[in-house]
C-alpha cells in the first residue's frame, strides 16, 4: 500500500472532508452537471483585480474580469475588450479601439438598467486605481513606464509611455489591468474585494471565506466561439478551500473535483510512473495535460550577508555545479520539468543564456577545498524553505555535503518565508519566479540594482554596473533581435556571478476528469474556464 495512505491523520482528514462535501450534495448547485469544481488550498484573499498578485487570486479574477488584451495559449497577444490597436513608430503612443458590446455585470448600483457598457473612461479610472497610493495595489509597478493616458473618444483609449517599452502590451494582459466600474468600487471601497463587478464570462455569486466561492454564468458575455455560440458553456464555477493537498487529491479521485493543478510529492508516485506517465489504474478516469511553464525554480543567495561562504564566488559556483539536476528531476519530480542547464531565463522565452551549467562534482570539490585553504573554515550555509519544497532542499543538502558544503535547512511557513526573503533576513532561500508577462525582461528585472527588495523583486541584492547598463539599454530597443542579444548577455552575466542557483524550469501539469472537455494549458498557467464543457460523469 502506498505510503501516502498509511498516515492515520491523513485518513481522518479525508473522511472528515468527504463527509462535509457529501452533506452538501443536496444543494441545487452541486447537482448541476455543468458546475466546474476545483480546490484552492492556498485560499483567496481578494477578488479585486488591483490585488491579482498570485495564482490563487488571479484564477477567479480571470473569470470575473477582462482587460484590453489577452494572451492565447501560445502567448500571442490577441484582442479582448480592445478589438484593435495601433502603436506609433517611436513606440511611445498606443491607441486602443474598444468594443461597443461589452457590459458590466448586473448591479442595482448602476440604477434602473442595472448595467451599462464599458467605455474608455472606465480604463482611465481603473489605471488611476493602480496608481493610487491609498489603494496600495501591488500591481502599481505596471504603470511605471506610463506617462499618461486619456479617453480621447468614448471608445478610444490612448496611452503614452515615458520611453519605448516593447513588453508593454504583454503587461496589459495582466489582470491588474482589468477594467472595473467606478460606481461599484467607489461604493464598496475596500469591500470591493468581496463584492466584485466585472465584465467576464462569470459573475460573482457567493463567497464564504475559507469555505467556498461560487461564480455563475454571465448570460451577456461578449465573446463567442467559432460556431457563433456565446461563451461560456458552463453554468457555474465552485471553488473549495480545503487546505490539505492530500485530501484534495483523494476527493479528485472520487470525482468531487474536476481537476487538480500541479504535482505534489505526497501523491506523485501514486499517480505517475517514474517516467512521468499516468499509472495504468487511472488512465480510464483521468487525462493529463502537460507543457512548458514560464517558471524558474531556484535558490536565491542574499549577497549582502556577511557569511564568508556567501561572499565567495568559488562557493557559489561550487554549489551551482555540485549537484545533478537531471537526477533531481527524475527522482523528486518523476521527470516533470526540465533541468536548468542554461541560465535563469526559462525555456520558451527568447534571450536565454547560451551558458551551460555542467554537473562537475570533482571541480566543485576543488573549489570548496580552495576556499577552506584560504579561509581556514568549512563553508556552512542555511537554506530557508516552506514544507512543499523540503524534499528538494534535503536533496541539495545530501549532494552538497559530498563536495564539502554543510547545509542546514530552515522550514518556515510560506508567509514568513516571503517576508524574510523580502527583508534580507535569509542566507539562502528556495523561491520561484513565474512570468507575469511573456518577455524575458520580467526575469532580468530581479537582478537590476534599482529593484532591491523590499521595494522591488531583487531579493538577492545582486549589483553589477554592466548588467544595469545593459538592462537600461534593452528597455528602449524596439528591435526584438537586438533586445534578445542584450538579454542573453545579461543572463550570462548572472550565471557568471552566481547570485542564484537555478534548479529547474517547471512544466504546467494538470490532471482532469475524462468528462471535462476544452481544458487547455498555457506557459503562464492561467486558468481559463470560458471554453470548458462538462458532460455527465462516465
Amino acid at each position: 500500500m502506498s505510503k501516502w495512505l498509511s498516515n492515520l491523520s491523513y485518513l481522518i482528514s479525508i473522511i472528515t472532508t468527504v463527509i462535509l462535501l457529501n452533506s452538501c450534495n443536496t444543494n441545487k448547485l452541486n447537482e448541476d452537471r455543468k458546475v466546474f469544481r476545483y480546490n484552492e488550498y492556498r485560499n483567496v484573499t481578494s477578488l479585486d483585480p488591483a490585488f491579482a498578485r498570485n495564482p490563487q487570486n488571479i484564477w477567479p479574477i480571470n473569470q470575473i474580469f477582462n482587460g484590453l488584451v489577452q494572451l492565447d495559449n501560445d502567448l500571442r497577444i490577441i484582442p479582448e475588450i480592445a478589438n484593435s490597436w495601433t502603436i506609433s513608430p517611436d513606440g511611445l503612443t498606443y491607441s486602443f479601439n474598444l468594443r461597443e458590446d461589452v457590459y458590466f455585470h448586473s448591479s442595482p448600483l448602476f440604477g434602473s438598467k442595472k448595467t451599462r457598457k464599458v467605455v474608455a473612461a472606465d480604463f482611465v479610472y481603473s489605471f488611476d486605481r493602480l496608481r493610487n497610493k491609498k489603494i496600495a495595489s501591488p500591481g502599481g509597478w505596471v504603470m511605471q513606464q506610463v506617462n499618461d493616458y486619456e479617453a480621447k473618444e468614448k471608445h478610444v483609449l490612448t496611452i503614452r509611455l515615458k520611453n519605448p517599452f516593447p513588453a508593454f502590451l504583454g503587461l496589459l494582459t495582466m489582470r491588474y489591468c482589468a477594467v472595473v466600474p467606478m460606481e461599484i468600487t467607489s461604493h464598496y471601497g475596500e469591500d470591493f474585494r468581496s463584492n466584485p463587478i466585472g465584465t467576464g464570462p462569470f459573475y460573482f455569486k457567493q463567497w464564504d471565506e475559507n469555505v467556498k466561492l461560487v461564480l455563475r454564468k454571465n448570460p451577456k458575455y461578449f465573446e463567442i466561439d467559432e460556431q457563433g455560440q456565446r461563451l461560456p458553456y458552463l453554468d457555474a464555477v465552485a471553488i473549495e478551500f480545503i487546505p490539505d493537498i492530500q485530501s484534495e487529491f483523494m476527493l479528485f479521485l472520487q470525482g468531487k473535483f474536476d481537476f487538480v493543478n500541479s504535482l505534489d510529492s505526497s501523491y506523485k508516485d501514486e499517480l505517475l510512473t517514474p517516467k512521468g506517465k499516468i499509472q495504468t489504474k487511472y488512465r480510464d478516469q483521468l487525462n493529463m495535460l502537460k507543457g512548458p511553464y514560464l517558471n524558474t525554480e531556484y535558490i536565491g543567495i542574499y549577497l549582502e550577508n556577511d557569511n564568508p561562504a556567501i561572499q565567495s564566488k568559488k562557493i557559489r559556483e561550487a554549489i551551482n555545479i555540485g549537484f545533478d539536476r537531471k537526477l533531481m528531476i527524475a527522482y523528486l519530480r518523476n521527470n516533470i520539468g526540465y533541468a536548468s542547464k542554461k541560465g535563469f531565463i526559462p525555456r520558451g522565452l527568447p534571450g536565454s543564456s547560451t551558458t551551460n551549467i555542467k554537473y562537475d562534482p570533482n571541480y566543485a570539490r576543488k573549489l570548496v577545498n580552495d576556499f577552506i585553504k584560504e579561509t581556514k573554515q568549512t563553508p556552512k550555509l542555511t537554506i530557508a524553505t516552506d514544507a512543499n519544497y523540503l524534499d528538494i532542499c534535503e536533496y541539495l543538502q545530501r549532494e552538497l555535503q559530498k563536495i564539502g558544503v554543510e547545509i542546514k535547512i530552515d522550514v518556515m511557513p510560506t508567509a514568513s518565508l516571503r517576508q524574510a526573503k523580502s527583508s534580507g533576513k535569509l542566507e539562502l532561500f528556495r523561491a520561484s519566479w513565474i512570468a507575469d508577462y511573456p518577455d524575458a525582461e520580467n526575469y532580468l528585472s530581479l537582478f537590476n540594482s534599482f529593484n532591491f527588495s523590499p521595494n522591488g523583486p531583487n531579493y538577492t541584492h545582486y549589483s553589477n554596473p554592466e548588467f544595469d547598463i545593459l538592462y537600461k539599454e534593452s528597455l528602449s530597443l524596439v528591435s526584438d533581435s537586438l533586445r534578445f542579444k542584450k538579454y542573453k548577455k545579461m543572463d550570462s552575466l548572472i550565471m557568471s556571478d552566481y547570485p542564484v542557483i537555478p534548479l529547474y524550469y517547471d512544466q504546467v501539469i494538470r490532471f482532469v476528469q475524462k468528462n471535462i472537455h476544452g481544458m487547455e494549458i498555457n506557459p503562464i498557467n492561467l486558468l481559463v474556464l470560458k471554453n470548458i464543457k462538462k458532460n455527465k460523469p462516465l
